[in-house]
């Protein structure tokens, strides 16, 4: 037969392991609270992080084609609907962005929600100006090919459009550099926005 003073030892190791499953329960909890708690920060942070309207100078005129006014609102579309767009100075979003042209500069004008004008960011055209006008040339083929074209020509100049597209819209981020962070995303739909800009100037 077991002593009192085994008995008591056996209680105590019951204690002590009901304690260290306790414990872990404990840490468990805490682990997964902190981690929503990160979780809820960084969609906090994309909510902020964002725009949530643009506009393009609505004096400077209509897009030269129906199908660059499509290609306008589809930008304005899925960007509004998806975008990273954090501004460097510490103002906290989410903004709202006016895009327009003035004396050969490009110009972001970016405003709370209130509609309060937070900053401005002036780029000169002149490094987008060429890749500009290519990918210009280029779209106003990949239109023509869909009417008239096989689709192995069309995937061909499709492929050129979307390469320019994506060259033009890392430069747009590297001038951004510095003033605002956005991602590859952003970049290219903002781009399209430079574009159609730069057609009705």
């Amino acid at each position: 037969m077991r002593s009192v003073a085994a008995y008591a030892l056996l209680g105590f190791e019951r204690t002590l392991s009901r304690n260290k499953n306790l414990n872990y329960f404990i840490l468990q909890i805490s682990r997964f609270f902190k981690g929503l708690c990160v979780k809820l920060k960084l969609m906090n942070d994309l909510r902020k992080n964002r725009l949530i309207a643009v506009d393009l100078d609505a004096s400077i005129g209509q897009a030269p084609s129906p199908e660059a006014d499509h290609e306008r609102r589809v930008a304005i579309y899925d960007l509004i609907e998806e975008n990273a767009f954090n501004l460097l100075n510490g103002i906290e979003g989410p903004y709202r962005l006016q895009l327009s042209t003035q004396d050969g500069r490009l110009l972001f004008e970016i405003f709370n929600e209130r509609e309060e004008k937070v900053s401005i960011i002036g780029l000169s055209m002149s490094p987008f100006r060429a890749i500009v006008r290519d990918y210009f040339m280029i779209c106003e083929s990949y239109y023509q090919a869909i009417k008239l074209s096989t689709p192995s020509q069309i995937e061909t100049i499709d492929m050129a459009r979307r390469g320019l597209h994506n060259e033009a819209s890392e430069l747009l981020r590297e001038r951004l550099g510095g003033k605002v962070d956005i991602d590859f995303d952003t970049a290219r739909r903002l781009f399209t926005l430079v574009c159609v800009l730069h057609w009705r100037g």
